[in-house]
């Protein structure tokens, strides 16, 4: 399996669409990354990645705004196609396992971020974390506290 991750900014309003009875949330994330060429300009380049998350959980859908930041994760797939012109092109689609709200745009007052550590996440498959029960307690552990590896 193939698992894609993506942090960037939505590029334009998510749109819930309903496919065969299905719900599909489609949407654009945009990452861009500056880089200096071989003279030494600064330049940019953006990647775009078309998203389709299926799902039942559109709720999310309203928060998918323009210039949000997200952390999207899931399989890509990789559609070729021929132009009007004859030259062939692809695109790649990112079938969304899980999002997260990162936060909005820089600038905005109602952005995440709140001190709490990040944005709401909703995921089509549950996740699954270690219970608090089973790690050991400050008094449990043996080891010296000198011994830091750094």
């Amino acid at each position: 399996m193939i698992k894609l991750q993506v942090i960037g900014n939505l590029g334009k309003d998510a749109i819930v669409n309903n496919v065969n009875g299905k719900n599909v949330i489609n949407f654009t994330v945009a990452h861009t990354e500056r880089y200096k060429d071989a003279q030494g300009n600064q330049k940019d380049r953006t990647t775009w990645v078309d998203c389709a998350y299926w799902t039942d959980r559109t709720a999310v859908a309203p928060y998918l705004k323009k210039g949000t930041q997200v952390y999207v994760e899931g399989q890509p797939d990789v559609r070729t196609y021929t132009t009007q012109d004859g030259r062939n092109g692809a695109s790649l689609t990112l079938r969304i396992a899980s999002v997260q709200l990162l936060g909005g745009r820089s600038g905005d007052s109602g952005s995440s971020g709140s001190g709490e550590g990040g944005g709401q996440s909703y995921a089509s498959a549950p996740s699954y974390s270690q219970p608090a029960a089973s790690m050991p307690s400050a008094n449990e552990i043996t080891e010296p506290l000198d011994d830091l590896p750094f």
